[in-house]
């Protein structure tokens, strides 16, 4: 399995940037095929390549911050109760989102959008998801926590702006044996290594096992959230949204890919602007002797 198709899935859908789309009562910008800058193959999405902020700034050199007032305010979070979500989700910002299909010990399909999803490594392919606890439910979990704990195994769908209205239709607080994907007009395709079906909708498209989970306690001792860890055993890409690296290695290209990743309360966000920002070398532990260098 290449890591860079991974990594390049997860990350393009976290880097969207300065064109928000909200997830009900806004339109979808219209799908016209527009070359990307330098040109490059033509993609579903205009992105735009740009100068980084501080095209100017030296290493060491202080940056100037756009507000006078530096006042902050202070949050416990053992205090703030249900004050916390509205501030999380909002702070960290923006999240790339698993789109989860399984399957219950019955057979009966489940799937739905997670914003707490990150992957934490490539060899091997480590995906994480936070499920938090809801009420109205027995055991108080969510049906896509309870069918990954029960049956060990998931697919992981990527959201593309193509079928967004669709899979946000999914999130609904539906009871449990209702199958999404019927509900939202998606399509179940068959996996290979595991029984949840893949999206077919979707461009990426990983099936995972589960490895870990991990139950989270608040400060009054309460499980409030479980923590899953997966492995991806198996990947589908869409060919169309490849490309290839200069060692041919395959990698996902994020306009063609058009990801869509999730900002706070109903708001979703898109990738419209990129810029480069090479890393730097070891040489530059001698800083004062490279700025002198790079201004001369």
């Amino acid at each position: 399995m290449d890591p860079q198709v991974l990594l390049a899935a997860a990350a393009g859908a976290a880097g969207a940037s300065a064109f928000f789309l909200a997830s009900s009562g806004s339109r979808l910008a219209r799908w016209l095929p527009l070359p990307r800058l330098g040109g490059k193959p033509k993609g579903l999405v205009d992105v735009r390549q740009v100068k980084n902020p501080h095209p100017d700034w030296q290493p060491g050199q202080k940056l100037p911050h756009p507000f006078e007032n530096r006042e902050r305010i202070e949050l416990d979070p053992a205090q703030l109760g249900a004050g916390l979500y509205p501030f999380v989700i909002s702070a960290v910002v923006p999240r790339p989102i698993a789109f989860i299909s399984s399957l219950s010990k019955e057979g009966v399909g489940n799937l739905s959008p997670y914003s707490y999803f990150g992957v934490m490594s490539h060899d091997p392919p480590y995906v994480t998801i936070g499920t938090c606890a809801t009420g109205g439910r027995p055991n108080g979990m969510k049906d896509s926590q309870q069918n990954i704990l029960e049956t060990g195994e998931f697919t992981l769908n990527m959201m593309s702006e193509w079928f967004l209205e669709a899979a946000n239709h999914t999130c609904g607080n539906y009871d449990r044996g209702v199958n999404e994907i019927e509900l939202a007009g998606l399509t179940p395709t068959p996996s290979v290594r595991v029984k949840p079906p893949r999206i077919e909708e979707a461009a990426v498209q990983l099936e995972c096992k589960l490895r870990h989970s991990y139950p989270v306690k608040n400060s009054k001792g309460e499980v409030t959230a479980t923590i899953i860890i997966g492995e991806v055993v198996l990947v589908h890409v869409l060919e169309a949204v490849t490309g290839k690296t200069g060692h041919g290695h395959v990698f996902v290209e994020f306009d063609k890919y058009a990801p869509v990743s999730r900002l706070g309360g109903n708001t979703y966000a898109r990738i419209t602007e990129t810029y480069d920002l090479p890393r730097p070398g070891k040489e530059w532990q001698q800083r004062d002797a490279m700025v002198s260098k790079a201004k001369n």
